[in-house]
């Protein structure tokens, strides 16, 4: 079936919480970093574990975007994606500080944020400017947007904002194979993490083991296609197929595929009835078989400009 957000919509009880996730002090930063699927997450090499599933926000604003953010929480979702060119902290910042107010403890809940390009010129003012929007005492992820002019001193900025613990992690998005391999050398701290688009359609089947073998978690963007290419990754027949095996829709075949592939998951939308539906991918798992026919859809076909 055909899934369509529908902004606007209220009402989110409808899913129990999730247990807290807490922090460790120490991690091998060297090696593949292991989903936990009974948990629901990963140590980052950085030392901290972070969640396997959440919510991103990018399109979401206003009232929407914490009504969302809201109903996301409630379905046991604990991070919250979010950047400076989404034009949306504010809103995330406040639905954070109410599910506080309402009894979640902060450290429950990973908060990413992300600075754009034309920021990197002055990298420590703009970071300043996330934390200040945002109003949640620290950032547990923050990643540039993109690789640009003046990404490895924005890195480095963000580095010393790790120092003053500000920030938690660091990391990268839209970055791939040699874009890391010549930014890797120029910094003192691997990325505890990489962003990029991955979808049944462009799976970066050389990608996706070149990070994990570095001791980098990839997390996916675009789980379903995006802007407009969601109905051919949602209903094809193979997805469907699959789906219908397990008395699951294409979109949770999608996520479960990706987070049994090591590959976190943050989907995007407004709807209640679908950030219920994909939380829901922890209850079932896809055969060896199954994987192999998901990988077999690989097209190289990349939906995105970065």
């Amino acid at each position: 079936m055909l899934r369509r957000d529908v902004l606007g919509l209220g009402a989110f009880g409808l899913c129990a919480a999730a247990l807290p996730l807490r922090p460790t002090t120490a991690a091998d930063a060297v090696g593949k970093r292991e989903f936990d699927l009974k948990e629901k997450n990963v140590e980052l090499n950085s030392g901290w574990k972070m969640p396997i599933l959440g919510l991103g926000t990018y399109s979401l604003h206003g009232g929407v975007c914490v009504r969302s953010i809201r109903a996301a929480l409630a379905c046991g979702m604990r991070i919250i994606d979010t950047a400076s060119i989404y034009g949306n902290e504010r809103e995330v910042g406040r639905a954070v500080r109410e599910a506080v107010r309402n009894g979640l403890a902060r450290e429950e809940i990973f908060v990413t944020t992300k600075l754009y390009p034309p920021q990197f010129d002055r990298p420590e003012e703009a970071l300043e400017e996330s934390l200040a929007k945002l109003d949640i005492g620290y950032v547990d992820l923050m990643l540039l947007h993109h690789p640009g002019s003046g990404d490895v001193a924005a890195y480095r900025a963000i580095e010393k904002a790790v120092e003053r613990k500000l920030v938690r992690s660091i990391g990268l998005s839209n970055w791939y194979v040699k874009e890391l391999d010549d930014f890797l050398p120029k910094v003192d701290t691997t990325p505890a993490l990489v962003q990029n688009e991955i979808h049944p359609f462009y799976q970066e089947q050389d990608v996706v083991p070149f990070m994990q073998e570095k001791g980098i978690v990839l997390q996916s963007w675009f789980p379903f296609g995006g802007r407009g290419w969601t109905a051919p990754i949602l209903e094809h027949p193979e997805i469907v197929r699959i789906g219908r095996a397990h008395g699951k829709t294409a979109a949770q075949v999608i996520l479960r595929w990706n987070l049994q592939r090591n590959v976190a998951v943050i989907p995007g939308s407004s709807n209640p009835a679908h950030i219920k539906e994909n939380a829901e991918v922890f209850d079932f798992e896809l055969a060896p078989d199954e994987m192999r026919r998901l990988a077999k859809l690989d097209r190289g076909e990349k939906h995105d400009w970065y």
